[in-house]
């Protein structure tokens, strides 16, 4: 499928090289930053362009893969007539392109995308379009960068999308506090690594609730007061310490009281 794509962030350039590696054409990378569009359009063999008078209205596909904030601004301008227009946000109605063609749709990475990763992520692609036509065209083409393909209308994605911010986000920055504490208490947080991946590799096959673990779900409160001492140092270590042992002991041990 011709295709051009409209941003060169991290989603924008990820996408990019699996569409590339996919066989289809790239006929052209538009970006406001041409420094960013011309390092992408270089990676895949095509042109970059920041002029919208510019743009290539040869393509079967255009992918709109910019901020969140940013979607609304290209929408003001792209148009298309009946070429498929998508784009790559979660948590944005389809409806925000409506006036770029008659065909518009989502194409939307359910994953954490850093372009400078050395190895292209595995990656769900949530799908969606404003007829089933346009649905079974980006399917195929979705499936064509990833066999883990699922059709997903506003509502579905935007709680997903909620759903992620928990387990990454969320998640992440506690990773980040964890690694300043480690730091400040000359301990190597990559010690950790392991850990945190086989709590993850667990939920391939047993549900959140069977894999948690830690002195909160044993109600050993011993070893709970002994770790809130040693953070004394820290008061939003303590914070979350305190509500995340308090939720947990709430849940594990709601079917006992």
């Amino acid at each position: 499928m011709r295709t051009v794509i409209i941003g060169s962030g991290n989603v924008a350039t990820i996408l990019g090289e699996k569409i590339y590696l996919a066989e289809h054409e790239v006929v052209q990378v538009f970006s406001r930053n041409i420094t960013n569009a011309s390092v992408l359009a270089s990676k895949i063999g095509t042109s970059s362009c920041n002029n919208k008078a510019l743009l290539d209205h040869t393509a079967d596909l255009y992918i709109i893969s910019v901020s969140d904030s940013a979607v609304a601004e290209i929408a003001g301008w792209l148009n298309v007539k009946d070429k498929i227009v998508v784009h790559t946000a979660g948590s944005l109605s389809i409806d925000l392109i409506k006036n770029c063609s008659t065909r518009i749709g989502i194409l939307y990475p359910l994953q954490t995308i850093r372009k400078e990763t050395f190895e292209l992520p595995e990656m769900p692609i949530l799908i969606d379009g404003n007829n089933q036509e346009t649905i079974n065209v980006i399917y195929e083409f979705a499936y064509s960068l990833s066999t883990n393909v699922h059709v997903a209308d506003d509502e579905k994605r935007s709680g997903l999308h909620v759903a992620a911010v928990m387990v990454n986000n969320f998640s992440n920055y506690l990773y980040t506090l964890a690694a300043d504490y480690c730091r400040n208490e000359n301990l190597d947080f990559k010690l950790l690594v392991p850990l945190i991946n086989e709590t993850s590799d667990r939920l391939k096959y047993l549900a959140p609730m069977e894999v948690q673990t830690g002195p909160a779900v044993r109600n050993d409160r011993v070893t709970i007061e002994t770790h809130l001492k040693r953070l004394e140092k820290y008061p939003e270590l303590v914070e979350f310490y305190k509500l995340f042992t308090k939720k947990i002991l709430s849940f594990y041990n709601k079917d006992k009281s």
